[in-house]
């Protein structure tokens, strides 16, 4: 009779079954901490008092609705002559001069490609990038905003002219001397 690993051959169906309960036992906990996860994010965003009524959250002054894509895009259109101003031209293009800021060339010419298929003007890429090589000191690289609004800007504007760098702290007066 031939010994198998684990032991001897009337050990062999205790340890198939101590296996079976333990990937059982690991599904089980598997689940529950899926459920632990989800739970939270299915229960209603509204509290309730003890009386079972709602409680409504204090919002303060009404807050108009952001921007649509679609206002955004018409009233660029309505800004920008030609095809430039199409969405799917504003859009790519807008991402084309962002990602080249960021020095993020080979994405950059993927969406170039797309860009030029769309029969967008590549010309415009161009003063975009320009305008936002000569405006580079209203970047600030903390806030990602203020790169999507220079885009934005240059995209409807490129040809805006150069911000003056901030002047240098003014220069204390000179004290006159007097002889006497």
């Amino acid at each position: 009779m031939k010994v198998l690993l684990g032991g001897s051959p009337e050990c062999k169906p205790s340890w198939i079954m101590f296996r079976h309960t333990l990937c059982v036992a690991r599904g089980l906990c598997a689940a529950m901490s899926f459920l632990a996860v989800m739970a939270p994010l299915s229960l209603p965003a509204s509290a309730q008092t003890a009386d079972g009524k709602a409680v409504e959250k204090a919002t303060g002054p009404a807050q108009p609705p952001p921007a649509q894509p679609a206002d955004e895009y018409s009233s660029i259109q309505r800004s920008v002559s030609g095809p430039a101003g199409n969405p799917e031209c504003v859009w790519l293009g807008r991402r084309v001069v962002s990602l080249l800021w960021r020095d993020d060339i080979d994405t950059a010419f993927r969406h170039l490609d797309l860009y030029d298929r769309f029969g967008c003007p590549a010309g415009h890429i161009q003063a975009t990038f320009r305008c936002l090589i000569l405006h580079e000191s209203s970047i600030d690289p903390k806030a990602p905003d203020s790169l999507n609004g220079r885009v934005e800007a240059c995209w409807i504007n490129p040809s805006q002219p150069a911000s003056t760098p901030p002047p240098a702290a003014a220069a204390a007066p000179a004290k006159e001397t007097t002889s006497q």
